[in-house]
């Protein structure tokens, strides 16, 4: 984030602390693996929604700017949890490195953190109340599942996409794709149930959009491109996709060339009804942000903790037939 950007955050924050209703004012920092991502700003505007039904609570949106920076990430949970924000919402580029950088000194100071899209790991689970979003292992089986219907040979190649290679709910999908296709998760497929990965996957991006558009048309180009599942977005939401995927809208469309990808933010589906893209699976983000910070509220204004540990969203599916209607993010 640029400092201008950060100064005008702060002084907002400064702003609320300062408050008519300062008997009870709370400040929530939501924060994503990337601030310019529509994913994160959709959750951002469900926080918002949920605090403009409150007279006593702000939220503020921070990240990384452009791509799934580990470090800027636990910079930024670290300077809220030193401006004493009342809680964070945030979704987890890399657990050990989050925890340990800035999660530990919240923990300590008693400001609740509720993860959304992307969890800690299970052994890290102490440092947050609660988790909001997709079952991501489920979400990845429900990925393979969809790539069953294109597969034309035994092996057939598969290559998948990801973000960080750290990244928890992206390792998960990548543990439910291959469970979906061979029935083991924890290993690259080299021939189990007839599915091999290629040998240059998985990919990984670490969000940003350029590369993920320049391995995919590197993967398509190929003599015979493997079926490609991106775990999240990444190449779909470079502005840049639709020109760059042009060349192959025949291939895609006679089912020569297979592009799965998760997610189905308004720039995808326009993709994917121009015969761009082959499946789309979506998930709620405006719908974790809104439900993160009703838990998170209940929290810190009347010690209810969250009586679950992790509240999963459903997921939805869109092809090129129903593009423009399969899907309401919110």
């Amino acid at each position: 984030m640029t400092e201008v950007k950060r100064i005008s955050i702060y002084l907002l924050f400064g702003l609320s602390l300062l408050s008519t209703n300062a008997i009870a004012q709370y400040t929530f920092a939501l924060i994503g693996k990337t601030q310019n991502d529509s994913f994160y700003q959709q959750a951002f505007a469900g926080c918002k929604d949920f605090a403009r039904q409150k007279s006593d609570l702000t939220c503020l949106y921070d990240g990384a700017d452009d791509y799934q920076d580990v470090r800027t990430q636990v910079l930024i949970v670290r300077e809220y949890v030193e401006k004493g924000v009342d809680g964070i919402l945030v979704s987890t580029t890399d657990s050990n490195y989050l925890v340990s950088g800035a999660l530990k000194e919240a923990k300590q100071k008693g400001i609740p953190v509720i993860t959304f899209d992307s969890d800690l790991l299970s052994e890290q689970h102490a440092y947050r109340l609660a988790y909001v979003g997709t079952n991501n292992f489920d979400f990845g089986v429900a990925l393979g599942q969809a790539a069953k219907k294109y597969k034309k040979q035994s092996p057939q190649p598969v290559c998948i996409q990801s973000g960080h290679y750290t990244t928890p709910n992206l390792n998960e999908r990548i543990r439910g794709v291959r469970h979906a296709l061979s029935g083991t998760a924890d290993k690259k497929l080299t021939g189990e149930s007839g599915w091999i990965e290629h040998e240059r996957c998985p990919l990984y991006t670490m969000g940003k959009r350029d590369e993920a558009l320049s391995q995919l048309i590197a993967i398509l180009s190929t003599d015979a491109p493997p079926i490609f599942i991106a775990v999240a977005g990444f190449a779909q939401f470079n502005d840049k996709y639709v020109s760059a995927l042009q060349p192959f809208k025949q291939k895609l469309l006679q089912q020569t060339v297979t592009v799965i990808s998760a997610d189905t933010e308004e720039i995808q589906v326009k993709a994917l009804g121009l015969g761009l893209s082959t499946i789309n699976i979506g998930q709620k983000p405006y719908h974790m942000g809104l439900n993160s910070a009703e838990l998170l509220y209940n929290y810190v204004k009347f010690n209810k903790k969250p009586p679950q540990s992790a509240y999963y969203l459903d997921f939805h599916y869109c092809n090129q037939k129903n593009a423009m209607t399969c899907t309401n993010n919110r």
